[in-house]
Parts: structure tokens; sequence; C-alpha cells
């Protein structure tokens, strides 16, 4: 339970904690403009470029299983050890990794270099589980849900911005001609392993509300027999290996010369592009933790992603990216605005006219081409942007005693974004890389098929799936 309130303590808690939720946005974006990175200066196949997302994300995976485990075990040991030590051990696991990078380089290890990424994504995974009880803990909680959409906006900033900064640190700008070697990396991931040592000693020296969970974790692993998660964990895995895999291929997409034709040092401002969309969703996904009135709700229901698309035309501007190649973008903007007035508080709903979306907008982008047809892939950040929430609450309802166990299942799943990647690039060295983007056509017509099937199932069950929910993206 949370310390007794005070105001201040908890307003730097909040903004060292919000700090957290950025990083984690920055570094998995910037593993984008690491893959074709790799893949020129190691000279790798597209499915081999994509194992820098699997050593990431994979580490979630083993990182939440060894904690699941373990807790089962014997009993939930963060508990033990105190959530404040925890979030500071898992800056120092991530500073780690990111340290690496350097020997990595030096040695001109592909290998090694996939040691260090997950070595960060590790320590991730351990500040995953800690931050978000904290992030509830601290101030009231009847605006907890209000704290953590802004630490997800916050996030998305970071997916944003993430790439844009990296981009600049390898390559100089968008007018850098020529390779760059393996050395470059060297400053940059100081610089972050720097800024997370940094943060563990601000939350070290802090004095953060103590929390403690009362019970432990269900040892009969009874959450399996709920056919809701059960479909939810595949549901899972699926969304974040579509939102993963449709940005870590869109390198490659955009030297075909079907699309741009261009190197992927020029094109960073699209990948940016791509996860800024997810920043407009999930702002625009967020506006009913408010509770406005309908008729500010609407408003803002219009006002929110535009005012988020701005900021990602500002940033972009101060960047000196080539502006002609966003601002076209706003009919997309239009749209998934439009899909919000549709759906309204209900996930399943949703999740398949979001799902339907991302779908028919893939479908199209690989019957275009040029910007068009790439507009049209980027699109999927828009469509993925409010799933995570929509899946999850959907997967847990009804759960009862077996809540915590099939959440930290659902964590697990986080897998998908190691898995789908690799199978895309697989594809593209066989049959095309435009060809290749018929697995995220696929992965949106099973979350669709989710959403219908998930509504049958809580129906059946007399749960109500038509409960209201807020984005929490992983």
């Amino acid at each position: 339970m949370p310390a007794t309130p005070n105001r201040s303590r908890d307003n730097y808690a909040l903004i060292v904690l919000t700090t957290v939720f950025y990083f984690w946005g920055f570094v998995a974006a910037s593993n984008t403009v690491l893959i074709p990175f790799f893949k020129e200066n190691f000279a790798l196949a597209q499915w081999q470029s994509q194992l820098v997302d699997l050593a990431f994300y994979a580490a979630y995976f083993f990182g939440s299983l060894f904690y699941f485990l373990a807790s089962v075990r014997r009993g939930d040991f963060l508990n033990r050890l105190g959530y404040k030590k925890g979030l500071v051990g898992g800056f120092l696991i991530s500073a780690t990794g990111a340290l690496l990078f350097i020997p990595a380089a030096m040695a001109g290890s592909f290998g090694f270099l996939l040691l260090a990424l997950g070595v960060i994504g590790l320590g991730f995974t351990l500040q995953q589980i800690v931050a978000n009880p904290y992030m509830i803990a601290i101030g009231d909680p009847a605006t907890a849900s209000q704290r953590m959409n802004m630490a997800q906006g916050v996030n998305s900033f970071g997916t944003m911005t993430g790439p844009l900064l990296l981009s600049w640190a390898l390559f100089g700008g968008l007018d850098n001609d020529g390779p760059s070697g393996l050395e470059v990396v060297h400053s940059p991931y100081l610089a972050l392993a720097g800024c997370l040592v940094l943060l563990a000693v601000l939350l070290g020296v802090s004095r953060l509300p103590k929390i403690t969970r009362a019970g432990q974790m269900q040892k009969d692993l009874g959450a399996l027999k709920f056919p809701q998660l059960v479909w939810g964990m595949a549901a899972i895995f699926v969304y974040v290996g579509v939102e993963v895999s449709i940005q870590s291929n869109m390198p490659a997409l955009m030297a075909d010369p079907t699309i741009l034709g261009m190197d992927h040092t020029r094109t960073v401002h699209y990948i940016s592009l791509y996860w800024g969309s997810l920043m407009i969703g999930r702002w625009t996904g967020a506006i009913g933790v408010f509770q406005p009135r309908s008729g500010l709700r609407r408003l803002l229901t219009v006002l929110v992603p535009l005012a988020a698309y701005g900021v990602i035309l500002v940033v972009h501007n101060l960047k000196g990216s080539p502006m002609d190649d966003l601002t076209g973008y706003w009919p997309y903007v239009l749209l998934a605005t439009t899909g919000f007035f549709f759906v309204g508080d209900h996930p399943a709903r949703t999740l398949l006219v979001f799902a339907l979306g991302g779908m028919l907008a893939t479908t199209a982008g690989m019957l275009m081409e040029g910007q068009a047809a790439l507009y049209a892939f980027i699109s999927g950040g828009l469509f993925c942007s409010i799933m995570w929430p929509c899946i999850f609450t959907l997967s847990i309802t009804g759960l009862g005693m077996y809540t915590n166990q099939g959440s930290a299942l659902l964590v697990m799943m986080i897998l998908g974004g190691a898995i789908l990647p690799p199978v895309q690039g697989f594809l593209a060295d066989l049959a095309g890389i435009r060809t290749s983007y018929w697995i995220p056509v696929l992965c949106f017509g099973f979350l669709a098929f989710y959403a219908w099937k998930v509504r049958r199932i809580l129906l059946g069950q007399d749960a109500d799936p038509s409960a209201s929910t807020s984005p929490n993206p992983a």
C-alpha cells in the first residue's frame, strides 16, 4: 500500500516514473534504425536483420516467465525485495546492456550486439513489472488511470523521437551519404547508459511510496481454464508481433523501387511517423478517462488527434525532416478520428473496427505504389494504437482470483514482437518485401476474429464485453 500522500514527493515521483515510460518507447522504436544499420554492416539477409527484434522482445518473455515461475514457487520476490529496489535494479541491468554495445561493436560481433540488446530488454522487463503499480500508488487512486495515460502518452512521444535522435547520432542527419562503421554506436549507447544510471541514482535517493501487495499468485494455473484468456494470449502475441513487424520491415520496404527506392538513412522520418501514429491513437483513446461531457468529448475527439499530429509535424520541422513527406498523411488521421466516433467505449467493437481497418489499409498498400502505398502501410500504427487495452481488458474479464495470474501470462505474450518480424523477413527474402506484408494482413484478420470470438465467449458467461477501458499499451 502507498505511504501517506505527500504532493511534492508524489509530483517528483511522477516526473521520474514518467521518464521511465519515455525510455521504454525511445529504445524500442530506435531498434528500427539498428535493423538496416546492422543489415548493411554485417551483410545480413532480411530475416537475419529482424533478429534485432527477436533479441529485444524475447527478453520480455523470458524475464516475465522467470518472474512468474519464481512467484508461483516461492512467492512474489519483488514484494520482499521492495519495488523501489526492483526498479533501480532494472535500470542498472539496462545500463549494463547499453554499455555492452561498446565492446560488442569493437569486436564486430552481431551476436554480441544482440546479447547487449537482450540485456537492455531484460532490465526493461523488470521495470515494466514495477513501474505500473508505482504509477498507481502515487497520488489519488481516483486519478490513477489519468496518470497511466499521461505516462503512455510520454511513451509514445519516446517512440516518435527515438528513431530521429538515434538516426542523427549514427548518420549525422538525412543528408549523410555512405555507410557508417559500427564504431558510431559507441557515443549514443554510452549516453543511454549514462541516462539510465542517472535515473537509477535519482530513484535510489528518492522517497518513493513503499508498496506492498497482500496475497500471492494462484498456484494451480487456473487462469488457463478461461477461454477468453487463452484466446487473449494469442491475440496479444499477434498484436505485439504485427505492431513491431510492420515498421521493422519498413526500411527494406522503402528501399523497394516501387515504393520510394531510398536508402534507410534518408527515410527515418517515415519510421518516426509510424510511431507517431500510435501516439495519435493513444492520446485520442485516452479522452474518456477524464469523463468529459458528451459535447466536449466530441470536440476533443476531433481536436486531440489533430493536436497530436501537429506535435509530430513540429518535432520533424525542428529536426529538418522533409515536411512534404509528412503533411500528406492527414487523410488517415481523419479516418482514425471517424473510427473513434463510431466505436465509443466498447473494447470488442473498437478492436473489431480497428483490426478490419488495419487489414484493409495494409491490403491497399500492397496494391498501390509510391508514397500513397507507404502512407497506407504507416497507418497500421493508427490501427494498432488502441489494441493493447482492448485485448487486455477483454482477456481478464471474469477471471476473479486468477486476474493477476492472467495478467502475467498476457505480458509473456509480448514474445510476438520477437517472433513475427523474422517470419515476415524470411517471407520477404523468399517472395519480396511487398508480398511479405500479407503477414500483417493475416494478423489483423486474426485480431478481428478474436474481437468477434471473445464477445461470444463473454456473453456466454454472462459477463459484460462492453466494459469501458482506457489505453495502457505495453
